[in-house]
């Protein structure tokens, strides 16, 4: 019997990158034999980073619409086609037992083929609010993984499992990486630390609200992790300094986790899920300029439980200052958020993604 084959798409940004490797990865465990592709959209993150967790990828001409009229939208309808094409073409030659779907521009055309093909297949929606593309995918996908209940109004209700989303496996306990992530980031241990997340590309908002308030940050004898993004990285280094590390992209979440005392964050949907395993004080900057304003719609799924603080941006010039300064201040504020946002973790999230594929196997 030949092993088992799998393909996976999700892309973009790490929101749905990792969370495909992370699925691949069960899988690997469960069978070392298997094969593995993805499939992801030409020039985008997942081109380079697939590679390096030391899977195959290949990639399909296919973009997101703009909100305004382009020469990119223009060429949309061509794109689809084009990748419906290949799509056909990279399902035809692997011959999958079962395509995954995670999210982002290629997951669209990949698994529409393969439903055409009559190949199984599973969608992991990673939001309390889904995009049109899981939406559309949904009537066909023999399986949905969700992550938050009540997304009947969305999804076949027969379809549904709620498995939570997956996440790196090396988050899982860091609570003995202290010593070792103030080694590694070489950080003062007397000091406390505040790590600051925009997301891989960057957050512009968030970036300029810390460039704002970086002065009074490390006046109240805080050091400042700060992810600024690979877009802002060029404009924002300058303020590296023996109390600030500006970074692009952090390859050791672990540590950088293990090290933080509290935690600014986006709220996209693997990075709240990453921040409930983690246990740490955090607030929310939700980004408005999403699908549906699903950031708002995640982080609040938390902020309702008493398990993290939000601040919208329309608010952070009037009221951050107060809020950081006052939660910084407060450790029995800060073990409350902490032991509240951990017990809505679901750690085993990717294993039962897992058990809903194995399922399908045929």
């Amino acid at each position: 019997m030949r092993p088992y084959r799998f393909i996976l798409s999700g892309g973009g940004t790490g929101g749905h990158i990792y969370p495909a490797i992370a699925i691949a990865n069960e899988l690997k465990l469960r069978f070392p034999d298997a094969e593995f592709l993805f499939v992801g959209a030409e020039d985008k993150m997942e081109m380079q980073k697939v590679p390096q967790a030391g899977y195959a990828i290949k990639g399909l001409w296919i973009a997101g619409l703009q909100r305004k009229i382009t020469l990119q939208n223009m060429m949309f309808p061509f794109k689809v086609i084009a990748s419906l094409l290949k799509s056909r073409k990279i399902i035809k030659q692997f011959k999958p037992d079962v395509v995954i779907g995670t999210g982002g521009f290629a997951s669209g055309p990949l698994l529409q083929m393969a439903n055409m093909l009559g190949i199984p297949t599973v969608i992991q929606e990673q939001n309390s609010f889904p995009g049109i593309t899981n939406k559309l995918l949904s009537k066909k996908a023999d399986a949905i993984c969700v992550a938050y209940e009540n997304l009947e109004r969305f999804f076949p209700k027969e379809k549904m499992k709620v498995t939570g989303n997956p996440v790196r496996q090396d988050l899982i306990a860091i609570e003995n990486k202290r010593d070792e992530a103030i080694k590694y980031l070489q950080l003062d241990s007397n000091k406390k630390t505040l790590l600051v997340l925009g997301g891989s590309l960057g957050a512009r908002r968030v970036n300029q609200l810390i460039e704002k308030e970086l002065e009074s940050i490390v006046a109240q004898g805080v050091q400042v992790i700060w992810q600024c993004g690979k877009l802002y990285f060029e404009e924002y280094k300058k303020y590296n300094s023996s109390s600030v590390q500006v970074v692009a992209f952090i390859e050791r979440m672990d540590l950088v986790y293990a090290a933080a005392d509290v935690i600014i964050s986006r709220a996209g949907a693997s990075s709240v899920s990453e921040l409930c395993i983690v246990g740490k004080p955090v607030i929310f900057i939700p980004s408005p300029n999403v699908a549906e304003d699903h950031q708002t719609k995640n982080a609040k799924a938390i902020v309702d439980k008493k398990g993290a603080l939000m601040l919208k941006e329309q608010e952070l010039d009037s009221l951050f200052s107060v809020v950081f300064e006052a939660l910084m201040k407060d450790q029995g504020k800060q073990a409350q958020l902490s032991e509240n946002i951990k017990a809505l973790a679901m750690p085993e999230a990717t294993k039962l993604i897992a058990d809903e594929i194995v399922k399908l196997i045929k």
